[in-house]
């Protein structure tokens, strides 16, 4: 079974970077010090769980150019199992019902943009790099 939740103590924060960590830093090789940023003490963050094991990590915060959803994670063994949508619902449900007339987008690596599109978000603008991976903005439309 997936629970996700906002994370709400230390121990799940632990968690969820440690998540990213192993995703971005190990698997997609971010430098470590372009993973952390000053954004981490601030944004809200999320933890996807499946069946008790932490497997996903997601944050949002607000920007000058709306609400922007960052560092969806889900660890190897566990995608295509339901944890990417379950994580990405729980947080547009929260984001939707705090700011319901905000922007909501994200930079999406070139892999992710078809179930970003298939939760309703929609390619903008050109590309772009970041952390030496191709990424395009997506906004969402529902």
């Amino acid at each position: 079974m997936i629970v996700v939740k906002r994370v709400s103590d230390i121990r799940d924060l632990d968690a969820a970077f440690t998540i990213r960590e192993k995703v971005f830093v190990k698997e997609q090789k971010v430098p470590k010090d372009d993973e952390y940023d000053e954004h981490d003490k601030t944004a809200n963050h999320y933890l996807a769980t499946y069946n008790g094991v932490p497997v996903g990590a997601a944050r949002w915060r607000q920007t000058t150019n709306g609400v922007k959803l960052e560092r969806f994670a889900v660890l190897a063994d566990y995608r295509n199992k339901q944890v990417g949508s379950a994580l990405l619902q729980a947080v547009l449900k929260d984001v939707v019902a705090i700011y319901p007339n905000a922007k909501i987008y994200l930079h999406a690596q070139i892999p992710a943009i078809p179930f970003y599109a298939r939760h309703d978000f929609t390619q903008v603008g050109e590309l772009f790099s970041e952390c030496d991976i191709d990424h395009y903005q997506m906004v969402y439309a529902a």
